[in-house]
């Protein structure tokens, strides 16, 4: 089959497979409190007054009343119960929704992890096969459970949080819904055990329920609904097809904490531009078989696998001259965006020594790519 006619028919394909997707929306919050679930169950109590075939796949209410009341009237999915380490709990049920196939299924904490044996790790793994068999899908997760914003959380709040969900997981989303509070409203909701029980209100007021804190993850939901919805606008409104898109290439070493880094800030940068990513590794002769240890090849390998997740392609070369890997790399994927870590990082260095480094300035100059040092 000649190559265009192949590439044809599984465009058409891959329209298909949209088509028939279930539309998929998520609640945003700043933190735990701010109203997410309830206003998913009042979605969820429009939705079936309308004649809505919905139903409550899984539901959090952390014992708050006003939120455990809302759940009068509407259709329960039955949770799975497993013994997990001699204890038996609860776990959401995925092929039970599938076999129900309603027209909506709400699925609460987006970013939870399942407990072992489950078909996927993640419940954000169970909700992407959820949409692909056609069912909607309404979800919640609070900003901090964002990949791309770990690092800025951690900054933020102290505290690194293991649950996280890739940003390719929200960039999916056909609507991004902001639940906004003020600081105070939510310090105000908190104090009247409207969040958590009254053991728990003044440790929380303590640490993570500091005003100074609030603003700043508010800030950061507020940032991430904003680029969504500038996401949608620029897929629904293209700009001038004349425009070359902006396509940013991430260049890291086998240093592992450092490509962490560059991976994180170079996927919220393609993730605010909604544009295309990719993870160059050069593998010069030094880090080349029995030259780089196990450790460093696992944390290689699972840098590989968080870019993936971040949507990125990535692309592993192997070259004696890292310079001359990215600049054939640039030029293959038509990369706009070059970003690299900071100077003193050894990749930077390697590179800045190279004798072709001066060459590789000027074709990337005549190119009109642009160099980005992260910090």
């Amino acid at each position: 089959m000649p190559e265009e006619v192949r590439n044809n028919a599984e465009h058409f394909l891959d329209l298909i497979r949209k088509s028939r997707r279930g539309k998929f929306k998520i609640y945003i919050g700043m933190s735990a409190g701010v109203g997410k679930t309830y206003r998913m169950l009042q979605e969820a109590h429009t939705l079936l007054r309308n004649g809505v075939d919905i139903k409550i796949g899984y539901i959090e209410t952390h014992n708050r009343k006003e939120t455990h009341d809302l759940l009068d009237g509407l259709p329960l999915v039955p949770r799975r119960k497993l013994f997990y380490k001699g204890k038996e709990l609860e776990e959401f049920d995925m092929q039970a929704v599938l076999n129900l196939h309603p027209e909506v299924v709400i699925i609460d904490e987006l970013a939870h992890s399942n407990i072992e044996g489950s078909k996927n790790d993640k419940r954000w793994k169970d909700v992407m096969d959820i949409l692909d068999a056609g069912i909607n899908v309404i979800s919640a997760v609070n900003i901090q459970h964002i990949e791309s914003l770990n690092n800025e959380v951690k900054n933020i709040t102290g505290i690194s949080v293991s649950e996280r969900i890739p940003d390719s997981v929200l960039q999916q989303a056909d609507e991004v819904v902001n639940i906004d509070l003020t600081a105070d409203e939510l310090i105000v909701r908190l104090k009247e055990g409207k969040i958590y029980t009254p053991d728990k209100i003044q440790i929380s007021l303590n640490n993570f329920f500091k005003s100074e804190k609030i603003l700043q993850l508010r800030e950061l939901a507020l940032k991430e609904v904003a680029s969504q919805v500038e996401r949608k606008i620029e897929i629904e409104i293209p700009r001038n097809a004349q425009l070359k898109p902006e396509r940013f290439l991430a260049c890291i070493s086998s240093n592992h904490e450092i490509a962490r880094k560059v991976i994180r800030k170079t996927a919220k940068m393609a993730s605010y531009y909604n544009r295309k990513w990719f993870l160059l590794y050069v593998q010069t002769p030094k880090e080349d078989g029995d030259n780089i240890g196990l450790a460093a090849q696992r944390k290689l390998i699972n840098n590989f696998k968080m870019a993936t997740e971040l949507g990125a392609e990535v692309i592993r070369v192997k070259n004696k001259s890292i310079a001359k890997g990215i600049l054939e790399a640039a030029e293959q994927k038509q990369i706009t965006t070059i970003c690299i870590g900071k100077p003193h990082l050894n990749l930077m260095n390697v590179i800045l020594g190279s004798a072709v480094f001066n060459k590789v300035l000027k074709a990337l100059s005549a190119s009109e790519i642009d160099i980005i040092i992260l910090s």
